[in-house]
């Protein structure tokens, strides 16, 4: 791909340590901050390198590997590769025919009595997993789990207890600039440490596959191979688990991401008592306060997350919340934009009853919802027909858009009930144009009024003028979201 994107991964790469000298102490500057003074990491890697593992997951070639990052030595050349292969002994560098059948990763060992912890695009439908110790023992991995929502396994070994385990820390308390350090096989080459910071906490990717998940991203040089290894704090605990990387080129690029262990501890105790993860649902789809959106609505600023559909039967609808309200507070945590709301949710065990902060119609107001249960399975991507002949058309000119009456084939559909919202016929204007709109698009309410006729669009756009911001909430497919069309100013 030619752009930059998220890819599954793995981890390498070392570390340099600088220290200064002056010349004579009288006429020297300040002193430079010395080697003392960067931290030792050696102590870490002492105590926690024999609790990391080298997972390695095979596939009878009967179908399509499914671990995310390519197996092998991905970016070494061929020949290079084969050289390693055959006079420097690299067993954990598949041939180019193995490739498509092994998934290379890494993983950490939970407990002695042989958990251990990996990424699930790692072991992800594999006939064979197998993990390889520090002591150079090769043991039979059964998977006891996973979760793909997560990007989390459970696997176990009988190794005859005793193994060498990690200690678990609170990705909670990580903050932008704290030293952390990752043991991997990148590239197969086992053990291999790297350090970083971390550069920011509390990043969603917006993923489609992975909502629910706040990453850690750091600058933690990460590589192919590295996928299901710890990151460690300063004191040698886990605090998250190392999972994708931002590249153009398959390569680190100098932005990592590692799932929080937090999460994944949740999810793990889960996977041993019932086999899976449940998660909170509260059943609305926010989108974001654009900076339209946010003069629309004469907000005072962008934080929070506004509703742009409730689902029939949710928590959510059960308590009252409605298209338009904006979600500015979780069970007491802020909610800055849409993307911080779904791993609160997700993390709160259904039937908790939580306080969730609204606005509406620009006052604050607090509504108790009890969360359900997320379905374990992802919900069937909706579809819409086009209406069969409309009975009326109508438009806007200011806004550059015509709309139709949707007749009750074209609602079904669509999930409407009778009465809600009109069809986009064609789009006749720069407006619309660029704010995204497109015909077969279902425009349900202007200015937070719903509509459900041309006529009544008519009727909700007739004063529309230069400089005004009209807010509409548009359906597509099974997503809708609020837009903010504004209209050029004559001046």
């Amino acid at each position: 791909m030619n752009r930059p994107n998220l890819r599954m991964l793995a981890c390498s790469v070392a570390v340099a340590l600088a220290a200064s000298a002056g010349v004579q102490a009288q006429t020297a500057p300040p002193a430079a901050p010395s080697a003392q003074a960067l931290p030792d990491f050696t102590g870490i890697v002492q105590k926690n390198a024999p609790a990391v593992v080298h997972v390695e997951a095979k596939y009878n070639g009967k179908r399509a590997r499914r671990g995310g990052p390519a197996a092998g030595p991905r970016g070494i050349p061929d020949d290079q590769a084969e050289i390693l292969r055959r006079f420097f002994g690299m067993p954990m560098m598949p041939s180019p025919e193995e490739q498509e059948r092994t998934s290379l990763g890494s993983g950490f060992i939970l407990s002695s009595d042989g958990y251990i912890l990996t990424n699930n695009h790692v072991v992800d439908d594999a006939d064979e997993v197998t993990v390889r110790l520090q002591d150079r023992r090769t043991l039979t991995a059964k998977v006891v789990g996973t979760d793909p929502q997560y990007d989390i396994a459970l696997l176990k070994v009988d190794a005859g207890g005793n193994l060498p385990a990690v200690s678990i820390g609170d990705s909670r308390t990580l903050k932008p600039g704290q030293w952390v350090l990752a043991i991997g096989s990148p590239f197969g080459f086992d053990y291999t440490v790297t350090q970083g910071i971390v550069s920011a906490v509390g990043r969603n990717l917006g993923n489609r596959d992975q909502p629910y998940t706040s990453f850690i991203q750091t600058d933690v040089p990460i590589n192919r191979g590295n996928s299901g290894g710890p990151l460690f704090d300063l004191q040698g605990r886990v605090v998250g688990i190392n999972s994708q990387i931002y590249s153009n080129t398959g390569g680190y690029l100098g932005v990592a991401f590692s799932i929080p262990i937090d999460v994944a501890m949740s999810a793990v105790q889960q996977i041993k008592d019932k086999g899976f993860v449940t998660r909170g649902q509260l059943g609305v789809l926010v989108g974001p306060l654009t900076d339209d959106v946010v003069k629309a609505l004469k907000l005072p600023n962008s934080n929070g997350a506004i509703v742009s559909d409730v689902v029939a039967g949710s928590a959510a609808e059960k308590a009252g919340l409605q298209p338009g309200d904006i979600i500015v507070g979780y069970n007491g945590q802020s909610i800055s934009m849409g993307p911080d709301l779904p791993p609160l949710v997700g993390l709160t065990k259904p039937g908790t009853r939580v306080p969730v902060e609204i606005l509406r119609h620009g006052k604050k107001q607090t509504v108790e919802v009890t969360v359900g249960a997320a379905p374990r399975d992802k919900d069937a991507s909706g579809s819409l027909a086009s209406a069969q002949q409309p009975a009326a058309r109508t438009g806007s000119a200011a806004l550059g858009l015509s709309v139709e009456d949707l007749d009750a084939d074209a609602r079904r559909q669509a999930g409407l009930k009778a009465g809600e919202g009109v069809l986009v016929g064609d789009v006749t204007g720069p407006v619309a144009a660029q704010a995204g709109l497109q015909p077969g698009d279902i425009v349900l309410m202007v200015n937070q009024q719903k509509v459900g006729s041309a006529a009544a669009f008519r009727t909700a756009t007739q004063g529309v003028k230069a400089g005004d911001t009209v807010l509409l909430l548009v359906k597509r497919g099974d997503q809708s979201q609020f837009i903010g069309l504004t209209v050029p100013s004559d001046k």
